[in-house]
């Protein structure tokens, strides 16, 4: 099958990693809305771009503007329904790369969980906060990969169990571990230390809705 590129005229084309009669699979880069937001200046997105090349395209998921990596769009409203309740069930499994300053210590056993119930914050939209009383429950397992040699920053791998918002950036800053060029809840001095947020979505994996196949994509992270 032929792989359209999605022409735009201030990047590179956006080429889909995967494309079948079903859906479609693609590496988000930084700084590209996942979908329309308010404002004219704020069409421009992947959701679009796609719909370009493939009118058909519907979204399935997000991920944060600042955020890139792996993006999965359906191409019928069946394939995205059960997209979204997989998702919704937690059938799809998704890993993200992040470097969050200072050393940050394993936990035992290799991976550990944060539990902590998650928010808007309504004065300071769009922003979250951890709410033990009001949030809404909240899980991500990580594990450490490892520190830089002077220890002032960490390589941790994060696998969400549940989807909320923010949610990686929200309690990796609670750990009190923010991660590098995090605009919006890291301090000034993290977020100079990267000209963008260092969290990238890594891997996927969904059982293909129509032919019933483990379906897995990788995307490694680019810093």
């Amino acid at each position: 099958m032929t792989v359209a590129a999605i022409p735009e005229p201030s990047v590179p084309c956006i080429v889909p990693l995967y494309v079948d009669a079903s859906l479609l699979v693609f590496d988000k880069p930084s700084g590209l809305l996942a979908v329309p937001g308010r404002g004219a200046d704020k069409q421009d997105c992947l959701s679009a771009r796609a719909q370009a090349a493939y009118p058909d395209a519907l979204i399935v998921h997000r991920l944060d503007m600042a955020t890139s990596g792996l993006m999965l769009m359906a191409r019928n409203v069946a394939t995205q329904r059960v997209l979204s309740q997989a998702f919704a069930a937690r059938e799809v499994t998704k890993r993200y790369i992040a470097v969050v300053v200072d050393r940050l210590d394993a936990p035992p056993g290799d991976w550990g969980m944060i539990d902590l119930p998650i928010i808007v914050d309504w004065p300071n939209r769009p922003l979250r906060i951890i709410d033990h009383h009001l949030g809404k429950p909240s899980q991500t397992r990580w594990r450490v990969l490892g520190c830089d040699a002077s220890g002032s920053n960490t390589r941790v791998e994060l696998e969400p169990i549940t989807g909320r918002s923010h949610q990686l950036r929200v309690h990796l800053r609670a750990l009190g571990h923010p991660i590098l060029g995090d605009a919006l809840y890291a301090p000034q001095d993290v977020q100079a230390l990267a000209s963008r947020l260092l969290l990238h979505a890594v891997s996927l994996g969904f059982v293909h809705p129509v032919t019933g196949k483990l379906m897995t994509f990788e995307s490694p992270p680019p810093f």
